[in-house]
């Protein structure tokens, strides 16, 4: 019996001030593949796409998610387009909270993707929590402004 193609997933993210959002998005990921990357965005990237400085540095975020169970390699993303991160890597499906679903960035995303025979995978926005809503929380505690618009799930 011909064993099916092994399933490679791929799920990107800041995964700055890690939090239940991020563990529920690696967590069903997981459940959707064979082998699960998790792509820890840059902090260059950051600044560059969203104009945000992260809390926890790089190296930091990758040791966090490195050491989360259903992660099996976390390596850092430093390129601002995602097929640029699907040559290096050769995903078969790249995950996304469900906030991304029907967006411009998401159908484009699908498009881009579909090209190479890549398939988006959409999880449900944890809605309790996100990095914006951390990040303005220490801001008002530190009496700091939150800088740039941010987007959700970061």
């Amino acid at each position: 019996m011909p064993s099916s193609p092994l399933r490679i997933g791929y799920a990107a993210g800041a995964f700055d001030l890690f939090h239940v959002g991020h563990l529920n998005l690696l967590r069903h990921a997981k459940s959707e593949c064979d082998h699960l990357i998790a792509g820890v965005v840059s902090d260059e990237m950051l600044q560059l796409t969203k104009g945000i400085t992260p809390v926890i540095p790089l190296q930091e975020r990758l040791e966090i998610v490195r050491n989360i169970a259903f992660v099996d390699e976390a390596r850092a993303e430093t390129v601002p387009d995602k097929l640029d991160t699907w040559q290096e890597v050769r995903f078969t499906h790249f995950f996304k909270g469900d906030d991304w679903r029907g967006t411009e960035k998401g159908l484009r995303l699908e498009a881009e993707f579909a090209k190479v025979g890549v398939e988006v995978v959409y999880f449900p926005y944890t809605m309790s929590t996100s990095s914006t809503v951390l990040r303005r929380a220490l801001a008002a505690l530190t009496g700091e402004a939150t800088g740039a618009q941010e987007t959700v799930n970061a």
